[in-house]
Parts: structure tokens; sequence; C-alpha cells
């Protein structure tokens, strides 16, 4: 439990350092992700070593139980032949053997806590990996609708700050165009009244033309209005005088 407990602060150590430090998440969770998945990989090869030793002294006890069997028959065959000497050797062995296999026994039992401890420390950090694994992809998919959201809101207040000044270049050109609009109104109304001369006007002998062409133009219709109003041809616009008195 200890072991877990050292891997679990490591793991928040690791995650609070590069999240003061980095400025995508998702980096900093895949960082975090990659060293659960290491420390968990370290931990199965411990189970394997666990169980390579205990797989050894298992074999190893397996020899000294054949050793036993020998030993036991060699010392049966002696007494058969009455060598009780050699038959006493072959116990003395066989005894010492014995006492070593109790000690096999006893380390092949501790093996066997400890791989089972392990095991169950795997089961619960390979399930927490795989927790943290979901949770990170989530906060990843998350974070990147956030930077999609920001990228959108930023671009629609672009598109606003441009339309602002489009709009403000607009309302400039449509004062422009008033302006030379009432200008050129302004133009009309003064070369009209002959304040201004007009384009290519500037030839006195042409005004003196077209005043003569509007006298003409005011005589015929004067003549046209007596001619309704019968009024003889050599009267004037004059009204005329009554004759004097004797």
């Amino acid at each position: 439990m200890g072991v877990f407990s050292r891997f679990t602060n490591y793991i928040k150590t690791v995650i609070s350092s590069f999240l003061d430090r980095a400025e995508d998440p998702g980096q900093t969770l895949d960082y975090a992700y990659q060293k659960q998945s290491e420390q968990l990989q370290n931990l199965r090869r411990s189970i394997a070593d666990v169980v390579t030793q205990e797989k050894r002294l298992e074999l190893q006890e397996a020899q000294i139980n054949a050793q036993i069997e020998k030993l036991d028959g060699q010392a049966r065959l002696a007494l058969g032949n009455n060598r009780e000497d050699l038959a006493r050797l072959a116990l003395e062995r066989k005894q010492a053997l014995q006492t070593q296999l109790a000690t096999f026994d006893q380390n092949i039992a501790q093996l066997k806590q400890q791989q089972d401890k392990f095991v169950a420390m795997e089961q619960r950090l390979s399930s927490k990996v795989e927790t943290f694994r979901a949770q990170k992809e989530m906060v990843k998919a998350q974070y990147g609708a956030a930077q999609a959201q920001v990228r959108i809101q930023e671009s629609a207040t672009g598109i606003s700050e441009e339309m602002a000044d489009v709009n403000m270049a607009v309302e400039r050109a449509q004062d422009r165009v008033l302006q030379m609009q009432a200008r050129a109104n302004a133009m009309d109304e003064l070369t009209e009244s002959g304040t201004l001369p007009e384009l290519g006007s500037g030839d006195s002998l042409e005004r003196q033309l077209a005043q003569l062409s509007n006298k003409s133009e005011v005589d015929q219709q004067l003549a046209e209005l007596k001619a309704q109003m019968q009024l003889p041809e050599a009267q004037t616009g004059q009204a005329q005088l009554p004759p004097p008195s004797n």
C-alpha cells in the first residue's frame, strides 16, 4: 500500500508541476498518462520478476526433493548390503537437504504473498490508469471545443471590427459624394445666374449672341401676345396717352 500511495503522490506532483508551466493542458495530461503507464509497466515487470524468482526456487526445490529421494534409496541400499556407515552418511545428507528444503518453502511462500500483493496493486492501478485515460481524453475534447469556440468568437470580433471600419469608410464616402453633389449644384446655379461663366463660354461674342437670341424670343412672344389681344402692330408696350385737349 505504501508503494501505491507514493506512486499516487508522484503523479499528483507531476501534474501540478506541468499545469504551472504548460499552456496546453492536453500535453500535461498526456505526459501524466505516460508516466502512469510507465509506472504500471514497472509494476508488471516487478510481478514478472517475483514470479521468475518463485519458479526458480520451485525448480531448485524439485531438484532437492529428487536428491532426497535418491539419498533415501541409497541409504536403503547400503543397509541392504550391511553398509550402515554409508547408510548413515546418506541419511545425514538427506537431513541437511530437508533443512534446506524448509527454507525454500518459506521463501516460496513469501514470494507468493508478494506476488498476490503486486497483482492486486496492478489491478487497482490498471483501473485507475484506464479511468484517468478516459478522463484526460474527455478533458482534451472539452479543451479543444473551448479553443474552437474562442477562435470563432475572436473571428467574429475581428469581423465586427472590420465591418465597423467598412461602415465608417462608407459613411465618409457618402459624405464626400454629398459634398461633391452640393458643390456641383452650387456651380450650376452660379453659372445659370451668370455669376460664373459656363464652361467653354468665356468668349464675350458668344454671350452677346446669346443675349440677342434671348431678345428675339422675347419679341416673338410679345408679338404673339398682341395678336391674341388684337392690338395693332404699331402699339408698343407702353400705354397710349389720350390726345391733348384744346
